[in-house]
């Protein structure tokens, strides 16, 4: 096995954070050192859990039309990895899941990335995805996406695709007119590249 399918096939197996997961462990993820893009993300939910398959959910729909991708396209690991800030769900709380578990990042993700030197382009989805790849501490989530152009081309801070969103995106459709066409249109333009390797 190469280092990346032995560091996945350790992944799989983690078990550092069992004893606070209310489903227990099951790591969802999509990595290759192939891939051109990377969506950052937060944990799975509870239907991602039961699936095993990122964004397999209304989140996933919506992410899939921001970016204007087939699910065929964006489930190939060559051309799109998804590394959520944590690969476990966490649980949930009394207004939605819980954070992603902080163990889960601080022991892969900076191996993981290490095998990924062919990204083009990082969607920074979530407050705790761009506090890890954005510095982001203190701004706001509509202060940081109106700044997008501070980390263009190469990262792209969004909101979260997920259906509690709706209202942040009706009172935000300067989102929608302004930045969906650019990602759109980066993105067609990496996935339409043709590879040097």
């Amino acid at each position: 096995m190469s280092s990346l399918e032995t560091l996945l096939s350790e992944i799989d197996s983690c078990r550092i954070c069992a004893a606070d997961l209310p489903l227990g462990p099951r790591p969802v993820l999509q990595c290759s050192a192939a891939a051109r893009i990377l969506i950052a993300g937060q944990a799975p939910g509870s239907r991602v859990h039961a699936s095993g398959v990122p964004f397999d959910d209304p989140s996933g729909e919506r992410l899939r039309e921001w970016m204007g991708i087939d699910r065929e396209t964006f489930y190939d690991a060559d051309r799109i990895a998804i590394l959520p800030m944590g690969f476990c769900y966490p649980g949930s709380g009394k207004s939605g899941d819980l954070p992603p578990r902080p163990e889960c990042a601080a022991h892969w993700r900076e191996a993981l990335l290490a095998h990924m030197q062919q990204l083009e382009l990082v969607l920074v989805l979530g407050q705790y995805a761009q506090r890890y790849h954005l510095s982001a501490k203190s701004t706001s989530l509509t202060e940081l996406v109106r700044s997008w152009r501070d980390y263009w081309p190469g990262m792209l801070p969004l909101p979260h695709p997920s259906p509690r969103n709706n209202r942040w995106l009706s009172r935000n459709p300067w989102f929608t007119a302004e930045i969906l066409p650019e990602l759109q249109s980066r993105v067609k333009r990496i996935l339409d590249e043709p590879r040097n390797d």
